[in-house]
Parts: C-alpha cells; sequence; structure tokens
C-alpha cells in the first residue's frame, strides 16, 4: 500500500469517526448549557492532516497564500506551505519561559501581511538571569509561586519572504504577569486595521482578576504601536475589561466589530463573554488574601456587584475551551457565520449560532468529540477552513483542516 493510500484511508475513517460523535452528542447535549438554544442535525466534517510530529502547538495562522504558521508552547515556529513543505522558522526564542501553561501562546496575522509581513505574539519571558520555576500550588493551597523574574508581552514579528527566518521588531507590551508555576498563564490574540486586543490569565494570584493596576485576569486594547488604544476606560492603561479567570481566545466579529472572550473556568463554567468597555465579568477568588479559593462561581454577582454573565457557559463540569474563531458568512452551513470553540479537556469542537444582538446562544451543535484528542488553536483560512492544532503532548500533535462537508 503506497503512503497516500495509507493517508486516504486514515481520512475516511477518522471522518467517519467524527460523524459518529457529532450524531450521538448532539441531541444529548443540546440545550444543556444554554437555556432555549436549538439543535442542528450532525455536522458533516471533513478532516484532513496538515501536518504532524508537532508538541503542543498553540496559536495557530493562516497567510493570504495560504501558509500555516503555528508555535509550539517550548518555543519553535513553524511554517506549513501551500504544497505541504515544512520549515522551521529560524527566530530568537532564547527567553521563553515555558513552565505548565506558560510559553509561546496566541498569534495574529496583521490584517495586512501582505504589505508588511507581520505577524503577532504572546509569549511568556524570562526578564531576569537565573529566573526559576515552581511546582504549581494545590487548589486551595497558600500561593507560594511568587514572580521570580518573568513576564508575559505582546511581541511584532517580521517574517522574511521565503518563511525561514522571522525577526523581532519590537515588545508592544509587558508586564502582563505570570508566576514561576506557570499557572493561569494563557494569552490570546485578536487583531483589527488599528489595534490589538489581548487576553491573559490571572496567574493564579487571589488578588489579580480585580486588580485594574493589573493586566492579569483582563482583556486588554492596545493601539498597533503598544499604546493604550481609544476608548479604554482610563485612557493611559490597556485594560479594557476585568474579573476574568483565564482569557485564551479572543476574537472579533466581523461587521459589528463585536468583541469576545473565551475563557476557562474552575471546576465548572467555562464562559463565552461579550466583551464592554470598562465591564467587569464577576471572578473574584480572594476571599483570603492568601487563598486562592476556586470554589467561588466564575461570575460572582453577589461579591463583585454587577458582573456581567456570560453569553454562553459550559456548565460542569469544565470542557477546558481555548480556541475561538468567527466562521466565514458561507461554506458552513447552519453554522456559517457563527462562531466555533475548541476544547482540550472536552476533545471536541462546539459550534455556536449567536442572536441578532450577539448577546446569546440560539443553537449550538458539538463535533469531532474525542476523535482528535486536545483541541487547541483555532483560525480560519483564506479558503474559508478551519485550522485547528492539537495539544497531546506527546510528540504527535498536528495541525488538522476541517472543512464543511455538507
Amino acid at each position: 500500500m503506497t503512503p497516500i493510500r495509507r493517508e486516504r484511508r486514515t481520512l475516511i475513517r477518522t471522518s467517519a469517526r467524527g460523524l459518529v460523535a457529532i450524531t450521538a452528542s448532539a441531541a444529548a447535549v443540546a440545550g444543556m448549557f444554554v437555556a432555549g438554544a436549538a439543535a442542528h442535525a450532525a455536522a458533516p466534517l471533513q478532516v484532513t492532516t496538515v501536518a504532524g510530529g508537532l508538541t503542543i502547538p498553540w496559536g495557530a495562522v493562516v497567510a493570504p497564500d495560504g501558509t500555516v504558521l503555528t508555535g509550539e508552547r517550548a518555543g519553535r515556529f513553524v511554517a506549513v506551505r501551500p504544497g505541504g513543505q515544512r520549515v522551521n522558522v529560524n527566530a530568537d526564542l532564547s527567553k521563553i519561559f515555558e513552565v505548565n501553561e506558560a510559553g509561546l501562546m496566541g498569534l495574529a496575522l496583521d490584517p495586512r501581511f501582505s504589505d508588511n509581513r507581520r505577524v503577532y505574539s504572546c509569549q511568556a519571558e524570562y526578564t531576569v538571569p537565573g529566573a526559576f520555576a515552581v511546582p504549581e500550588p494545590l487548589a486551595g493551597a497558600p500561593i507560594p509561586a511568587p514572580q521570580t523574574g518573568q513576564t508575559t508581552r505582546v511581541v511584532s514579528w517580521r517574517v522574511s519572504a521565503d518563511w525561514t527566518r522571522m525577526l523581532r521588531e519590537r515588545t508592544l507590551l509587558s508586564g502582563i504577569p505570570v508566576n514561576s508555576s506557570g499557572s493561569r498563564a494563557g494569552c490570546g490574540l485578536a487583531v483589527t486595521a488599528d489595534s490589538i486586543w489581548v487576553g491573559t490569565g490571572d496567574s493564579g494570584i487571589p488578588s489579580v482578576a480585580q486588580d485594574r493596576k493589573s493586566l492579569g485576569g483582563k482583556v486588554l486594547h492596545i493601539g498597533l504601536d503598544g499604546r493604550p488604544a481609544p476608548g479604554n476606560p482610563d485612557p493611559r492603561s490597556p485594560v479594557y475589561s476585568l474579573g476574568h479567570r483565564n482569557v485564551q481566545g479572543v476574537a472579533v466579529a466581523p461587521g459589528s466589530g463585536r468583541v469576545y472572550g473565551i475563557e476557562q473556568g474552575t471546576s465548572r463554567d467555562d464562559e463565552l463573554n461579550l466583551i464592554v468597555a470598562g465591564g467587569n465579568y464577576g471572578y473574584r477568588p480572594d476571599r483570603t488574601p492568601l487563598i486562592y479559593d476556586e470554589s467561588v462561581p466564575m461570575t460572582d454577582a453577589v461579591r463583585v456587584p454587577g458582573a456581567i454573565g456570560p453569553v454562553w457557559s459550559s456548565g460542569a463540569p469544565t470542557i477546558a475551551t481555548p480556541g475561538l474563531a468567527f466562521l466565514p458568512d458561507s461554506g458552513w452551513g447552519p453554522y456559517s457565520g457563527g462562531l466555533v470553540v475548541t476544547a482540550l479537556k472536552g476533545q471536541r469542537l462546539v459550534f455556536l449560532k449567536l442572536s441578532e444582538d450577539g448577546r446569546r446562544v440560539v443553537s449550538k451543535t458539538e463535533a469531532l468529540e474525542n476523535a482528535h484528542g486536545r483541541l487547541r488553536g483555532a483560525a480560519v483560512a483564506p479558503d474559508g477552513s478551519l485550522v485547528l492544532t492539537t495539544s497531546d503532548g506527546d510528540g504527535s500533535d498536528r495541525i488538522l483542516r476541517v472543512r464543511w462537508a455538507g
């Protein structure tokens, strides 16, 4: 049997498995977590492998020419050209702080990439020699993981025409907290024509999510020059919203410009939030100053008056939701123009169709459950397909391409 035939057989078997998973789950879960949300029939998806042999590829972007770029959490950029050629991109990632959740994380492509070849990354880095990591604290225990000389930064890069090199241009934003355990360090990016949206984790420190002076547990908004964007609640600060636990994905709705963040919950309630200026989304784990209390609600309306509730939440248990993308207006059947969310622990995709005002979910379908492992990054390619990264961490992670086959 030739290698091509072997790959084709695997694709058919994998796709069939995915269809079975969708059929079984759609009826069972529809409306379970979102009151009034309707279910659609099984989503006919086609899944192919773009590249394999990776280790925790986190973010992913797709260039106008179809080249897929991803970054492995430990500190390596990998590009896959339209013909399938894989390129290990030469870039200076020598300062990457890779511990637990921290490392090379979210990626975003400049809307004018064809002209400026610019890519943005969110990455945890050592800031002083001799910085060290410590084990992540047990839930509910006093926090023994201080800052020991590391921070998370938003960085701009220039990519060479042949994709063999990325030159670091500048640090646009620094000071996003990450403690020495790498806990709750997720960082997601979305870029528009004139600004950058950054979702951050609260670094496992009790007071951070509600601290307006901290950049952790927030959605941040900066200009392309790194300065606070116009319209921020405090014109001197990049903080746009607060009260978040771990925002690993941010997406801007085409047309309306609405901003959404996807964040991972505690033991329950991963959340999709519609982000508004100055909004407090109610996460407050500081019942005592030194205890990170994850028994609190994700949206604590009692201890955080006026807390904004989610557009969608997973309920219990969580499925661990890191990736978020808006689908094209056509080519995706009933979910055209909707949202897709990836799940690590839940090992699935969640398709959400929003109401006209964007404040509630009107239909939901789960797909590919347990078919392709832990799903992390999500990006829409110029041809309308969905590009995903898997995150099993065993050296066999992949970049996948998903198409609607209905």
